[in-house]
């Protein structure tokens, strides 16, 4: 999501996702780097606009090539 700049800072991206409504509190806008005790939360008026995520193409995801090591480096042995 996009968010205006205001007086706390100037316009930004940043990853964010909806929380429902708690015992605690309202459903809103979260970013993604709250954590329980620091909740970073955006009013409406804040937010510029948003997308969705895109998907994850699971058919092109590739598991990293370790070239020029050892399987014995790769174990944990090195550590």
């Amino acid at each position: 999501m996009t968010i205006y700049p205001s007086e706390q800072g100037p316009g930004a991206v940043d990853l964010a996702y909806w929380s429902k409504a708690d015992q605690f509190g309202d459903g809103g806008w979260r970013s993604s780097d709250s954590a329980p005790g620091l909740i970073i939360e955006y009013a409406e008026p804040e937010l510029k606009c948003w997308m969705p995520m895109p998907a994850a193409e699971l058919d092109h995801m590739t598991v990293p090539a370790w070239q020029g090591q050892s399987d014995e480096e790769l174990d944990g042995s090195g550590i």
